[in-house]
């Protein structure tokens, strides 16, 4: 009899009272052996740690056995056979024909229980399910914890091992080479070499073919193993074996923390365009070393600057708050609000950046969302920037990210962020002074700064539960794709070049208009 089975069947047999629930995990390890590439002792401690995380965070008050119980019903991902229910104190395992266990169920808040009875359930529904009992360690947890956050709401998510490890990277950079790859015909082929990198300094070109790695051949690995090749701890060194124009050429390579690039720049006309495709650790500091580089060159011939957010999906919003304290002197900027106290704050701008007194434009879409939308209402609300598209996509809430002792991590709403005049962005997003939907009327895109500043008005009155209205405002300027387009940006070229319509248009976001 297999450890799994034995204990399956001790199980069972069991008088199942508090007691036994607190008793699991002296035997959980004995199971542990049968799921190959499970450890039991570590999944429990792994989904108690993230469901304490949802009880104790999430924006919206769960319990823990309604966490719990999704938990164990995201197993039907795993085998649609197994549903999970609760009656009269009881939690049942079923399949299609039977009963197949049940449970005393937990205080509704000790999670701590409630997590135990979901490895149970997991484990006596392997007993009886091939699919469950050979899904490994990281199909069980995704399983589990996408049930858990399936209701939760649509931005909480969860992410293995693999995954996090990428997602932290991009946030926070890592030991790579800098370069960019594709495999083409087999042959992994740079397609670019980021400026200021390892990779840029030992010479490496793009339309380069890496043939070895440390001596080892690349042909025949996919993406993913060659880039774990390439990325290794900071000053670590490795030796590139390239392709050349028929030549074979050796580089040693020492790796350095690598960010991913959020900020490009473009001057066009006196006019500084700068592309923030995201928000990581390095995007305001990026942005101000440019900035402050072109406002030396340029002097009084600088009219103005672009942020271009179209298509920004957001990212770290103390980075957002970092930028728009750039160009704004003083007062608030975000302000966000959740359940739990450490969610609550007001973010201010501190007075003595370079851009305070530059005239800005920004571009959004229906895709500038999260961060994004932040610097947009924040730039808006303190009269530092005409906003120019479409309305944003209206994700006004934060997330928090927290890291699970299997490595992967959840990513939990914890808040709801407002704009500095006070309406909340969830669900409604910014609202652009001249709006370039091709859904919108004639008449409401016209730019009419009294037009604008009465619709703003009602826009930032409008409650969170007022759906109703907070639709028909959306429908005023529609949220549409508008990333490729060049009408936002001839616009804004427009708009900085004449001073007069661009302090007209200022002066409505600021209600200073008259009838």
């Amino acid at each position: 009899m297999s450890a799994l089975r034995a204990f399956a069947v001790m199980k069972r047999g069991m008088a199942w009272g508090a007691a036994a629930l607190l008793g699991v995990a002296t035997v959980l390890s004995a199971a542990s052996e049968a799921w190959a590439g499970w450890d039991v002792v570590e999944a429990q401690r792994t989904v108690a740690y993230g469901l304490a995380a949802i009880v104790d965070r999430h924006l919206q008050q769960v319990p823990a056995a309604a966490v719990a119980l999704d938990a164990m019903r995201g197993l039907a991902d795993i085998d649609p056979q197994f549903a999970v229910a609760i009656q009269g104190g009881r939690v049942r395992l079923t399949n299609a024909e039977r009963v197949v266990a049940d449970y005393p169920a937990p205080a509704a808040d000790d999670v701590e229980s409630w997590a135990r009875l979901v490895i149970s359930v997991a484990l006596d529904a392997g007993e009886l399910s091939p699919l469950v009992r050979d899904a490994d360690a990281e199909r069980l947890y995704r399983a589990v914890f996408e049930g858990a956050l399936g209701t939760a709401d649509l931005h909480s998510r969860y992410a293995g091992a693999t995954e996090a490890r990428d997602n932290r990277a991009n946030r926070n950079g890592f030991g790579g080479i800098g370069i960019r790859f594709e495999l083409i015909e087999g042959e992994a082929r740079i397609v670019d070499v980021v400026e200021d990198t390892p990779a840029a300094r030992a010479g490496l070109q793009a339309d380069d073919v890496i043939v070895l790695i440390d001596g080892k051949p690349v042909r025949g690995l996919d993406r993913s193993e060659i880039s774990a090749r390439l990325r290794g701890a900071v000053a670590s060194a490795l030796i590139v074996t390239l392709r050349r124009a028929g030549q074979t050429i050796e580089a040693k390579v020492q790796r350095s923390l690598i960010v991913p690039k959020t900020v490009t720049q473009t001057v066009d006309g006196g006019i500084a365009i700068y592309r923030i495709s995201s928000f990581n650790q390095r995007t305001a500091s990026t942005l101000e070393t440019k900035l402050r580089e072109t406002r030396e060159r340029m002097g009084s011939r600088l009219k103005g600057v672009v942020l271009d957010l179209r298509g920004n999906p957001g990212g770290l919003l103390d980075k957002a708050v970092a930028v728009a304290d750039l160009f704004i002197a003083d007062g608030p900027i975000v302000s966000t609000r959740g359940r739990n106290p450490a969610a609550n704050a007001v973010l201010t701008a501190r007075p003595g950046d370079l851009a305070e007194d530059l005239p800005v434009v920004v571009l959004i879409d229906g895709r500038s969302a999260s961060s994004a939308e932040i610097l947009a209402s924040a730039l808006q609300d303190s009269g530092r920037a005409v906003l120019i598209g479409t309305n944003s996509y209206g994700k006004g809430t934060v997330q928090t990210v927290i890291r699970l002792p299997n490595d992967g991590e959840i990513t939990l709403t914890w808040s709801r962020f407002h704009a500095p005049s006070g309406y909340a962005l969830h669900g409604l997003g910014v609202l652009p002074a001249l709006c370039t939907s091709p859904q919108q009327a004639t008449a409401e895109r016209s730019g009419d700064p009294a037009r604008f500043a009465r619709t703003l008005a009602v826009w930032r009155q409008a409650g969170l539960d007022d759906t109703d209205l907070r639709r028909r405002l959306r429908d005023l300027c529609p949220p549409v794709r508008r990333t490729d387009t060049a009408e936002e940006m001839i616009q804004a070229r427009r708009l900085l070049s004449d001073p007069s319509a661009f302090a007209r248009l200022l002066a409505a976001e600021t209600g200073h208009v008259g009838p």
